[in-house]
């Protein structure tokens, strides 16, 4: 048995939308301000769950992934481009876009809750789909990258009518011991 497992960037005011400022949305870009270090390689420890699990993404961000992950190297491209990604969408992909890509078949849920019988299932992004897997109570597993930014503005990963008794349980209690120092920059100077 398998679970979904999550995994976003967010901002310290719980933003995830737009991290790398592709939907121009004014508030976007804001993972890519620390350099590509913090979002490069298997920074949410997945190891072999990502092995011998499938990734699940909306269409827009497959298409986004598939545009850039397939150019790549290094291990970690390797094995982006080597596991088993299905898209849910009602449109179709392309398959030869990015290698090992197809189309889930009918209702993401009911796919998702087959799928994890057999194996872990880790999405990536894909907002409307992560609140669509949550509502339906499938979501085993969130795993965050935070980012010392607060934009102030954009989508959430908890929907607004997300149960109010939902709770979580740490899983890597060591992570909770690392110090993160956060020192307010001045505003910029006025030109």
């Amino acid at each position: 048995m398998g679970d979904v497992i999550v995994i976003q960037f967010t901002t310290l005011d719980g933003v995830v939308s737009d991290p790398d400022g592709r939907w121009g949305t004014g508030h976007g870009g804001w993972a890519f301000r620390y350099g590509p270090g913090p979002v490069s390689d298997d920074k949410f420890r997945l190891g072999a769950r990502m092995e011998h699990g499938v990734q699940l993404y909306g269409r827009r961000t497959w298409e986004h992934f598939a545009r850039l992950w397939p150019s790549r190297d290094g291990s970690y491209a390797q094995l982006m481009n080597a596991v088993p990604k299905r898209v849910a969408t009602r449109t179709g992909v392309d398959p030869a876009a990015w290698s090992n890509s197809a189309a889930i078949d009918g209702d993401p849920v009911v796919w998702a809750a087959d799928e994890r019988t057999r194996r872990d299932v880790v999405v990536i992004g894909s907002l409307s789909l992560v609140h669509t897997l949550a509502a339906a109570d499938l979501v085993d597993e969130y795993r965050l990258l935070t980012f010392p930014t607060v934009v102030g503005a954009g989508d959430q990963l908890f929907a607004a009518d997300a149960p109010a008794d939902f709770r979580f349980t740490l899983v890597e209690p060591a992570d909770m011991a690392t110090l993160t120092v956060l020192r307010r920059q001045p505003a910029a100077e006025p030109r």
